[in-house]
């Protein structure tokens, strides 16, 4: 046991933990300064946990096979840059974003004429709380059958498990604006078009972005364990599969590692969408003011 990378991941710890708790204490009147202070919380805080994960290994003699640490994942990600950037091609930017765009817009199309129609909401809300339930690592495979092992039959898994948490949400949202608000828009005989597209929609928004936001990390998850059933030798759940099986346990905390940060990028683009679209909304306004 080497007990000086230990001190001094516990050391660094300690006192990143003291600079946050007075951090997160101070009142900055610049809007800059307050904005940096709070990009700086969670930015230490994850690189603290980095220095004591580096010490704890180090520490302790961890075996490699068990837990890499920090410093040999990051140069595993360095050196596989061409691999990494494949995998990524074939999962995020063929199979997530296909599938995302493709389930999202469906759900959502389909929740439109739900609202429309009695018929379909009591028919087809139940069907997708049923197929929603469905585990991925059941549907994976059927889908590798139908559309064959290339992205087409990911995009599918993907469009599965994104379509029905946007029906569902998005029926929620058109239900949300009061019966007093229609009613105003029936005095001024508004249209069914002309009341979606200024009060429902408009209403329906933040349900609309939840929905988003939970497909953004659904997404990528789909698509990663749909590639364990079948593949050609690239995507990330493929490597992810191969090189536990060849003990090369750096490269698959790499490969997670560039997943956790391709879902967390997309993620927050969906949510700064979300503030420029829903600016209006109580909970924009209050983390704004």
């Amino acid at each position: 046991m080497n007990t000086i990378p230990l001190i001094s991941a516990v050391a660094f710890w300690l006192a990143a933990w003291a600079f946050n708790e007075w951090l997160v204490r101070q009142k900055f009147d610049n809007p800059i300064a307050r904005h940096a202070a709070g990009i700086a919380v969670p930015l230490l805080f994850g690189i603290t946990i980095l220095v004591l994960w580096e010490g704890i290994v180090r520490g302790f003699a961890v075996p490699s096979v068990l837990l890499p640490a920090p410093s040999a994942i990051w140069q595993r990600l360095i050196t596989s840059l061409p691999t990494l950037w494949a995998d990524f091609r074939q999962t995020f930017l063929k199979s997530v974003i296909t599938g995302y765009v493709l389930g999202c817009g469906s759900g959502f199309i389909v929740a439109l004429l739900i609202d429309r129609s009695p018929f379909l909401q009591k028919g087809l809300l139940p069907l997708g709380n049923f197929v929603s339930a469905l585990p991925v690592i059941g549907v994976a495979p059927i889908m590798v059958m139908w559309f064959g092992f290339d992205w087409q039959s990911k995009v599918a898994v993907v469009v599965i498990m994104t379509f029905f948490p946007m029906l569902v949400n998005t029926v929620a949202g058109l239900a949300a604006a009061s019966h007093m608000e229609r009613d105003l828009m029936r005095t001024y005989a508004a249209s069914w078009w002309q009341t979606l597209v200024k009060l429902r929609l408009p209403a329906a928004w933040p349900f609309i972005f939840n929905a988003l936001k939970i497909n953004s990390t659904l997404a990528l998850i789909g698509a990663i364990v749909a590639e364990f059933f079948g593949t050609p030798i690239v995507g990330m759940g493929f490597r992810i599969s191969t090189e536990v099986g060849r003990m090369n346990v750096d490269m698959v905390w790499a490969e997670i590692a560039v997943a956790a940060l391709a879902g967390s990028i997309f993620y927050g683009v969906v949510a700064l969408v979300e503030r420029t679209v829903t600016f209006w909304h109580p909970s924009v306004r209050g983390g704004q003011a």
